[in-house]
């Protein structure tokens, strides 16, 4: 439900705290909270100058209790409008740009002064500029926490790019998660009574105050309808709306400066994205036309579940859902408890996306663990994969969606001449040898001798994601570069990863083959549909069986050879070739 999850702090990340909160033992500040200004003079009555000591003293007492009356009803009426959210300092555009440019420029700062006297590609070099790194991407996390809304929507996306950005990055801003802010019973009120024209009590026989989860943009509620149906309730922040352009206009002008200062730095895709992509996220309608767009595409796979829908409760700012609960999809410990096999919801979840990507070009882009849930139906025994947030939807053109199948195909093949056609064909140029480890997440060595050939070691993985940061410069050229389908898919493709790494599945030899199939089905309809001969049409059906079949073959070869029955086959097999000689 969007990257709605369970609101509980994880190490390393410090909680996103409501700004302007009161400490303890401390006195209140804020606007209003000062003496009274006062004019004239004040002095002791005329005549009476041998009273003039007790005049003061009791001036100033009299003052003093002033004071304290105004400090005090000054203090009271700022809390009773912050707690109203009257005077929220964040719905004040002058904070928050003034805390974006503030953040933008110490951080700049930090990059400029802090590696000058150092020689570049050091061993010195390289500690400090991770140090850097660091204390950067915790200052960009507490703007995120401290501005919320649509700062903490892209601090997540950068979050997610585990194998693009420096691991200082991504490592930090993956809490940003779980420490999205929480509206209160008030204003989720406000929202129903101003999108549905009905109380709470009207429409649920309960709603649970907790939310299920919150995230940047949202919040989900369970609840109760009068008839009995229990449904997730997804509610929109209410400034989120009005504040989310402004937002993306500070960090477009901010990144142009940002961009003049350092030459290299070519993050303006991400303004591009969050500008095309948030107005369709706002728009709940939307979410609920994507969520039955994939359930009906994806029919044939009955292991998925979608929520549906109830149209007549739901709005640009409301949504209401079938209730669904399960397990994170990352959730090992989960699935061993409740009898899930691990490798067949790996299996299944890149059937899922091999289909979405290849052959339909109708791309779910936010894979979170929040938004994939597990669970094993009583009744069947088999385990589902439930599929919650449809916002983010990513529509591949044909021609996008030919040649990225055509490079896959090149990858898992390890054909080199291909893998360099179509990655210039896609926009990579001369970087293609880097498009294609970001693309897999694996070193340049494990592409040319093949991804399929062996899983990724650790020593791999921590090269890929120094590289990360080496290479930053051109990762980011890379990333202007390519089309803009290309952006979310690498999203999609990091989330997945991680998900598949937190199970113990990652690069299994069935995700490729899966992979293939997908590939050369979508390849042969395209063939198909831009044939007029007959006998063409035949000739390409019967070349994607012969693949096909090929690849089911392979698949049964790797089931053998890992089975027992496959062992006590080969044990047999060279026994009787030894036997004979």
């Amino acid at each position: 439900m969007g990257d709605v999850v369970r609101p509980s702090p994880q190490a390393g990340g410090a909680p996103c705290s409501p700004p302007g909160e009161a400490v303890p033992g401390e006195p209140p500040v804020g606007p209003g909270v000062r003496p009274p200004p006062v004019s004239g003079s004040l002095g002791p009555p005329a005549g009476l100058p041998q009273g003039e000591e007790v005049w003061r003293k009791g001036s100033s007492v009299m003052a003093r209790r002033a004071l304290k009356l105004a400090s005090l009803a000054a203090a009271t009426s700022g809390i009773y409008l912050y707690g109203n959210k009257f005077l929220d300092p964040n719905d004040f555009g002058v904070v928050r740009v003034g805390r974006a440019i503030a953040t933008t420029a110490v951080i700049t700062y930090d990059y400029l002064t802090s590696l000058r006297s150092v020689p570049y590609g050091s061993e010195e070099y390289d500690f400090l500029k991770s140090q850097v790194h660091l204390r950067s991407a915790e200052r960009l996390r507490e703007l995120c926490c401290a501005n919320r809304g649509t700062f903490i929507k892209v601090g997540q996306h950068l979050g997610a790019l585990d194998y693009l950005l420096p691991e200082e990055y991504t490592r930090t801003l993956k809490v940003l998660h779980s420490q999205a802010p929480q509206s209160t019973r008030q204003e989720i009120e406000q929202v129903i009574r101003e999108d549905l024209g009905k109380e709470i009590k009207e429409l649920f026989m309960s709603f649970e105050d907790t939310p299920l989860g919150a995230a940047s943009l949202a919040q989900v509620h369970k609840a109760v309808l009068q008839d009995g149906r229990t449904v997730a309730v997804k509610i929109q922040h209410p400034k989120v709306q009005a504040q989310s352009s402004k937002d993306i206009l500070l960090m477009e002008v901010l990144l142009l400066v940002v961009k003049q200062i350092f030459p290299d730095f070519e993050f303006m895709w991400l303004v591009e994205e969050a500008k095309k992509n948030l107005p369709l996220e706002l728009d709940f309608l939307n979410e609920g036309r994507n969520a039955e767009k994939v359930a009906h595409m994806l029919r044939n796979f009955d292991f998925l579940k979608v929520p549906r829908i109830y149209w007549e409760l739901s709005t640009r700012r409301v949504l209401l859902m079938e209730f669904m609960e399960g397990g994170q999809v990352n959730d090992r410990a989960y699935m061993e408890r409740n009898g899930i096999d691990v490798n067949e919801i790996s299996r299944n979840l890149g059937k899922l996306y091999s289909e979405m990507i290849f052959v339909n070009g109708f791309v779910h882009c936010d894979p979170h663990p929040g938004n994939v849930l597990v669970k094993k139906c009583p009744a069947s025994g088999k385990a589902h994969i439930i599929l919650l947030d449809h916002g983010l939807y990513q529509v591949l053109s044909e021609s996008f969606r030919m040649d990225y199948c055509r490079l896959w195909q090149a990858l898992i093949k390890a054909d080199m001449k291909r893998v360099q056609k179509y990655s210039r064909r896609l926009g990579a140029g001369d970087l293609y040898p880097l498009f294609a480890c970001m693309l897999t997440a694996r070193s340049w060595e494990s592409v040319n001798r093949g991804i399929d050939r062996s899983p990724v070691s650790a020593s791999e993985d921590v090269e890929i994601r120094s590289n990360a940061a080496a290479y930053l410069p051109q990762i980011t050229q890379l990333l202007n570069n390519v089309p803009r389908q290309m952006l979310l898919l690498l999203k999609t493709n990091d989330l997945l990863r991680g998900i598949e790494s937190a199970l113990h599945t990652r690069a299994s030899a069935s995700s490729f083959l899966n992979m293939s199939r997908c590939c050369i089905r979508a390849v042969s309809t395209y063939q198909r549909s831009k044939s007029h001969s007959l006998y063409r049409r035949v000739q390409i059906s019967l070349t994607e069986g012969l693949s096909l079949w090929q690849i089911n073959l392979y698949e049964l070869f790797l089931w053998l050879k890992g089975s027992r029955l496959g062992n006590w086959v080969i044990a047999l097999l060279s026994w009787m070739h030894h036997s004979t000689y």
